[in-house]
């Protein structure tokens, strides 16, 4: 089974077009579809069924999908292996990260992990943290540095390197933030904007106002939070931010007896083995953990 084949196989299937499948790999259409019709061709089945533009697996392509994976990640975690055993710190990593971390955490870890292992090719790909997750889980990436889920499951390993205190914010000139004493009940009745509902940080808000039996008034939502802070600072509505994206630009909104806090860190999957890189960079990111009271320790 060529593996070649495969790739453009998955790659359909995750993008449910032939078109999508070839910009992710770099190919032209008919190039696609040549290697579908070779695959199909070997094993005797239509793998695809296609309606106009729509593309949807067949019942033998839902069943070869993650038998597909499953190939392509052992022949990967073989490279790897194999490629260990030399002890040298070279090759490709790739990594996924969140645009803010990306901006905001990770540009001094990425220039000391340059100097220091010249030799390695470092493919960072900017995604929110949920997709990072799945491209974890599905073995495209090495390491995801990520806004950690409340709860991560096995096979998927999530180690906790920053504590990201979020503070509730307004323009200063917000009728809210002229308020001397502000609770969720009063936040909750002027408009709001969030990060999209399928966000770690957007359940984290959520879960708080769910307590309390509130609805927040949420007009609008985007995955960027330069762009909430941006919608914040001209008076378009509050939201909630990292700390520490906080200036003049913003004010914060004290709410007594509330502190919301969400946990940074990296993930990976613990049955897969990892480049000498990878391990490299996880060694760097342990280094920036908060080290761990005596009573932890023993």
């Amino acid at each position: 089974m060529d593996l070649a084949n495969l790739n453009a196989f998955i790659a359909i299937a995750e993008t449910a077009s032939f078109s999508g499948a070839g910009e992710r790999l770099h190919l032209t259409q008919p190039a696609i579809s040549k290697r579908i019709a070779s695959l199909e061709q070997q094993l005797n089945m239509r793998l695809f069924d296609r309606l106009g533009r729509e593309v949807s697996l067949t019942e033998a392509g839902r069943a070869l999908l993650p038998r597909a994976y499953q190939i392509l990640n052992v022949l990967d975690d073989t490279r790897r292996a194999l490629s260990n055993l030399n002890g040298e710190i070279s090759g490709r990593l790739t990594l996924a990260t969140s645009h803010h971390i990306g901006l905001h955490r990770l540009p001094p870890l990425l220039r000391a992990f340059t100097r220091a292992y010249p030799q390695v090719a470092l493919d960072i790909q900017f995604l929110d943290s949920e997709v990072a997750y799945e491209e974890i889980l599905h073995g495209r990436a090495e390491l995801a540095v990520i806004t950690l889920a409340p709860q991560t499951h096995a096979p998927v390993k999530a180690v906790a390197v920053w504590d990201d205190p979020l503070d509730f914010v307004a323009a200063p000139e917000h009728p809210l933030a002229r308020l001397k004493k502000i609770d969720l009940k009063a936040i909750a009745q002027h408009p709001a904007v969030f990060p999209g509902e399928n966000t770690f940080t957007n359940r984290i808000v959520s879960k708080l106002f769910a307590e309390q039996s509130l609805t927040p008034n949420i007009g609008m939502s985007t995955n960027y939070l330069e762009t909430i802070k941006m919608m914040v600072s001209i008076g378009l509505a509050w939201s909630v931010l990292p700390r520490t994206m906080l200036d003049d630009q913003v004010a914060r909104l004290p709410i007594p007896g509330i502190q919301l806090h969400r946990q940074l860190g990296y993930i990976l999957h613990t049955e897969r083995t990892l480049s000498n890189a990878a391990k490299a960079f996880m060694a760097l990111l342990d280094a920036q953990r908060p080290a761990l009271p005596p009573e932890d320790l023993a």
